[in-house]
């Protein structure tokens, strides 16, 4: 475990199996169509790539990079795109797969500017859900962990660009980033 982690939330066999799971899920709900998948940058990365890995779907994969936190632990409740689409969404069912759910900001916003753009849905797959901290009416249409309100970092999610590359989730200590 690093130093900087108080202990290890999540393990990288958790992981695996339920990320495996939840793709096995949606791939169900998408048999017969060829979703487009959008992966949020930087924190999904990691996720993104063990998910669609389990896709059979001839889906289509995208990215976008968009934020509400910047460099801080709290959002500043203002969504900045800063990486767009490079395929149009209109008229197509859209995956986005992103790395947590904490107050909801960031996907609300982004789930309603998909369908401004003409998707024909939109279905939000995460990784991690912070329910506790959720102040905007959304839920994920999949998820794979429900966990209390710790500031966590590993398999794609940092603090200050450091720590995404643990193959786990841990909890990282208070006095790391001064909470």
């Amino acid at each position: 475990m690093h130093k900087d982690c108080e202990r290890i939330l999540l393990t990288e066999e958790q992981l695996k199996t339920r990320v495996r799971e939840v793709a096995e899920a949606v791939d169900r709900r998408y048999q017969g169509k060829i979703p487009l998948v959008v992966g949020i940058l930087k924190g999904g990365i990691i996720f993104y790539a063990d998910f669609v890995r389990h896709l059979t779907v001839p889906a289509e994969l995208d990215f976008m990079a968009v934020s509400s936190y910047g460099s801080g632990t709290v959002s500043s409740g203002k969504l900045k795109i800063k990486k767009d689409l490079d395929r149009d969404v209109k008229g197509r069912d859209v995956i986005v797969v992103e790395d947590i759910i904490d107050s909801g900001f960031t996907l609300a916003n982004l789930k309603a500017l998909l369908l401004e753009r003409g998707a024909k849905s939109v279905c939000i797959v995460t990784l991690l859900d912070k329910e506790s901290r959720r102040t905007y009416d959304i839920r994920p249409d999949f998820n794979c962990f429900a966990i209390e309100d710790e500031f966590v970092v590993g398999y794609g999610l940092d603090y200050n660009e450091r720590y995404r590359n643990l193959p786990y989730i841990g909890i990282l200590k208070r006095e790391v980033y001064g909470g």
